[in-house]
């Protein structure tokens, strides 16, 4: 074997040391099946970028070029040693590197900080709803339908409550409330989405299999358990996420189909709910599709989250937005100016029914890099509902036998009741 060869070789295993591992195994019951993963992020998490807003790799360290003979030497004595304490100051400088003498990936290595000249325009503290404005914010991204709304931003539709009363302000609490809280990228909240009693429903069919078949006959769950990314992966998330089957979650899927424009049920991707408990996270990430999959369905052109209960102040749980600054902040280069542990960010609370929606790409498909966010460390459980629509027709890969067409009855029945049509 030469030594070219036992280099090659050497690299592959040291590659193979650092890739995650997936452990899956099925479990099957009345209306829901588990799958555990331990490691792997799934679509659209972390995905590099390059300044520009397109996937690009880490950051290496350029070495000279040695002869093979001298170099083969050095692998087997091993790494160096670390510098004692009266090194020069250009040894302190040098890269940290892990066990395998490989430099360590920084975070800022996979996401690295915007440039000044990625335009990012917050809204004005107290700004009240405006259709023009929000119309402009949403050019160039899949967009709401701003029809079903009045001119201050409640919808049309009233959902049916047990009390009857003639109290605007009660009123209103049954109707969607539309907020844009940054103009470019588009971030927007919809409070009163879901109901009380709708966000009890999604709960209890995730965690408790007796009352899956109450609400949902035949529905189907895939649950996957993400405790951990593997020792050389940035981003990481430790939740438990239920795939759902479509007819399974009808109501969802109707008003999301309402809420955004000129959107199908074939372009919706499986919906998911997710639980964190206390202590868990999901770490800073894109919520793009990567490229190779782009195939089926191609982009994501938006991300509909739906919190299924409140987390009060200081209890973590929020969507946090790396690059984009809350309402009132107008110069989005005072973020640059600050120290990171100082900035302010862009974050939305869990509240029960409120839905945060955004656009990981324009409508072109081109991914947009301003949308890097992060689901803060829970101090108490927190439970989403999610949702990801994409330009095309998409075909459902779990549950197995999922498909739009199954959801179609139960999704027009829901549209009926709510008084979409």
């Amino acid at each position: 074997m030469t030594a070219a060869t036992s280099i090659s070789l050497l690299h592959t295993l040291i590659v193979l040391l650092h890739t995650t591992t997936t452990n899956v195994s099925a479990i099957t019951s009345t209306s829901c099946f588990a799958v555990k993963r331990v490691g792997g992020a799934g679509n659209g998490f972390g995905i590099p970028k390059s300044k520009s807003g397109t996937p690009s790799t880490p950051t290496k360290v350029k070495n000279k070029k040695r002869k093979s003979g001298i170099l083969l030497e050095e692998l087997k004595q091993g790494p160096p040693l670390p510098p004692s304490p009266s090194s020069s100051s250009a040894s302190n400088e040098a890269p940290k590197l892990d066990r395998f003498g490989l430099p360590i990936i920084t975070e800022e290595d996979v996401f690295p900080p915007l440039s000044h000249d990625i335009p990012r325009v917050p809204v004005q503290h107290g700004t009240t709803f405006d259709r023009d404005t929000m119309a402009k914010s949403m050019e160039k991204h899949l967009g709401i339908n701003l029809d079903i709304f009045d001119d201050q931003g409640y919808s049309l539709h009233t959902e049916a409550t047990t009390t009857t009363t003639t109290d605007n302000d009660q009123l209103h609490s049954t109707r969607w409330k539309l907020q844009l809280l940054h103009h470019d990228p588009p971030v927007v909240t919809i409070d009163n989405f879901f109901t009380p009693q709708e966000c009890q429903d999604y709960i209890s069919m995730a965690i408790d299999p007796t009352q899956q078949e109450q609400y949902y006959d035949a529905s189907k769950i895939l649950q996957v358990s993400s405790p951990t990314f593997s020792s050389s992966s940035v981003s990481r998330r430790t939740s438990t996420t239920w795939f759902c089957a479509y007819n399974a979650v009808p109501t969802l899927l109707a008003k999301a189909t309402h809420l955004l424009r000129n959107v199908t049920l074939g372009q919706c991707e499986e919906a998911q709910i997710v639980r964190y408990r206390t202590g868990e996270e999901f770490s800073w990430h894109y919520d793009e599709t990567p490229p190779r999959e782009c195939g089926n369905g191609g982009q994501r052109l938006a991300t509909l989250l739906v919190y299924l209960n409140d987390l009060g102040e200081g209890r973590g749980g929020g969507t946090v937005f790396r690059d984009l600054l809350p309402p009132g902040m107008v110069d989005a280069i005072k973020m640059e100016q600050q120290q990171q542990q100082q900035r302010q960010q862009l974050t939305v609370r869990p509240a029960a029914g409120k839905a945060l929606l955004f656009f990981p790409a324009y409508n072109n498909g081109a991914p947009d890099v301003r949308t890097l966010h992060k689901g803060e460390v829970a101090l108490d459980t927190k439970m989403i509902a999610q949702l990801w629509i994409h330009e095309r027709e998409y075909k459902a890969s779990v549950p197995r036998g999922n498909c739009q067409e199954d959801a179609l009855e139960r999704v027009e029945e829901e549209r009926v009741r709510l008084g979409f049509v």
